[in-house]
């Protein structure tokens, strides 16, 4: 790729702080938002609209290739448009996230996806948030960032979410499904979850939102990109 366009990739695992500080990132400079990881849920809600069939691997790389989907952020908080149609909750449904597991094993859908996510850098500049954006989607980025924390913290960042959503959960079982992810994601064949060669890493682990949006936004203009 040979892209001038200016943009930030945001890695790391789950719970690190990726989705809000992207957001802030974005609506700090006015770029566009790249909400990776919501695109295979929005792939299965289009099949699930049109009537696609999950083993229908066709039928759901051009539903992949073919999103009409826009990431828009206001205040901090990001609304997701399918068709200009908000399905930012509706994406969340359990049949949903069924289905997006099933489409998420496909390679067809993967490599569609792929292109899709690429589609998303325009003027005046992009934050892709992911898990691979800066060592599959975008090598090329001119400013990557491994977002981590200890999986202690993101384990209680978890249950400060879920109580503030009216939900109770054991720390402790969270804390081991947040090192069961990290295993599959670090070990799965395709794209692994790690850190770009050229990537800046931060440790959100004693760090504040406001201190990490301050630490990239300075890192933005210290190269230039805006």
């Amino acid at each position: 790729m040979s892209d001038t366009t200016s943009i930030v990739t945001i890695d790391g695992p789950g719970g690190a702080g990726k989705g809000t500080i992207s957001r802030m990132i974005a609506e700090r400079f006015g770029w566009h938002l790249l909400d990776s990881g919501a695109l295979y849920r929005l792939t299965a809600l289009a099949a699930l609209r049109k009537g696609v069939a999950t083993d229908d691997p066709a039928g759901l790389a051009e539903q992949a290739r073919d999103l009409d989907v826009v990431f828009a952020v206001d205040d901090g908080r990001a609304t997701i448009l399918l068709e200009g149609d908000d399905v930012t909750r509706e994406i969340r449904r359990e049949e949903v996230g069924g289905a997006a597991s099933r489409v998420a094993a496909l390679p067809v859908v993967r490599e569609a996806l792929l292109q899709r996510q690429r589609d998303f850098r325009k003027p005046p500049g992009l934050v892709a948030d992911g898990r691979d954006m800066g060592t599959v989607v975008f090598p090329d980025a001119p400013l990557k960032i491994y977002l981590t924390a200890s999986a202690e913290e993101r384990a209680k960042r978890r249950q400060r979410q879920l109580h503030e959503a009216g939900e109770n959960a054991r720390l402790s079982t969270l804390l081991e499904e947040i090192k069961a992810r990290d295993a599959r994601d670090m070990q799965r064949a395709v794209a692994p979850l790690k850190p770009a060669i050229d990537a800046v890493e931060l440790d959100t682990t004693q760090l504040d939102i406001p201190e990490v949006v301050k630490r990239i936004e300075t890192l933005i203009v210290e190269r230039e990109l805006t």
